[in-house]
């Protein structure tokens, strides 16, 4: 009896249960992953922490009638994620009322006690055991769906961005590039151009300063030098 209640066989019970729904189902306790690093649930359960997965996305599930909302900074409205994949309100109400039942109960309640007065509550509403499981497996797997198109979108915008990056990265270095080129034209035109003007400047200074000066400033030609 030890042994079935113990942390190691709980786990490979959490585990057993996600084959029974794909996967679905969170082994580690999301609240344990740092919300820096982000949490995923396909993570090795025996680590310590969960790290971010760079492998590609898990495939789409096929689970929405209608496209699922946005969630805008992060904010899930998942009555409308469970509206989107066909969950009607009377379908997620047997969720929440067993929920509801399961976490009024006294802390401390013993679990044979616990499900006990869970299953008669719920037989007094009648309603149907299997119809909640129905239920909330719909809400897990129409999670899970959720999740992977929000990932699918996430690699296809940071792939278009990258790819967008990288387009700019290689104008910028092109453009650094003709920038660079031009400079050392100009450079090189404002040498040589120096250069030509010591050539002329001899023969100015060969007729003197205030022969150079007159003509300057008598000629419509010439524009007196900005001093």
């Amino acid at each position: 009896m030890a042994l079935l209640s113990s942390p190691l066989n709980r786990m490979t019970q959490k585990k057993g249960w996600g084959s029974t729904v794909a996967g679905w189902f969170i082994v580690q306790d999301p609240t344990a992953a740092s919300t820096q690093e982000g949490y995923n649930p396909d993570s090795d359960p025996t680590s310590d922490a969960s790290v971010p997965s760079s492998a590609a996305p898990a495939p789409p599930l096929d689970v929405f009638k209608t496209a699922p909302p946005e969630a805008p900074g992060g904010e899930v409205d998942f009555d409308n994620v469970f509206e989107a994949a066909g969950i009607d309100a009377e379908e997620r109400e047997r969720v929440t009322r067993t929920l509801s039942l399961m976490t009024d109960l006294p802390p401390g309640t013993d679990d044979t006690v616990k499900k006990q007065i869970v299953m008669a509550s719920l037989r007094a509403f009648n309603v149907p055991v299997e119809k909640i499981i129905e239920s909330g497996a719909q809400e897990l797997q129409a999670l899970e769906a959720y999740i992977r198109t929000g990932a699918a979108d996430v690699e296809k915008v940071t792939t278009e961005a990258d790819q967008r990056i990288k387009q700019y990265e290689d104008e910028i270095a092109k453009l650094k590039i003709v920038m660079q080129q031009r400079v050392e034209e100009q450079n090189k035109v404002m040498d040589s151009c120096n250069s030509k003007k010591l050539e002329v400047q001899k023969v100015l200074e060969f007729f003197g300063q205030d022969a150079v000066a007159k003509v300057v400033r008598e000629s419509p030609k010439l524009h007196e030098p900005a001093h």
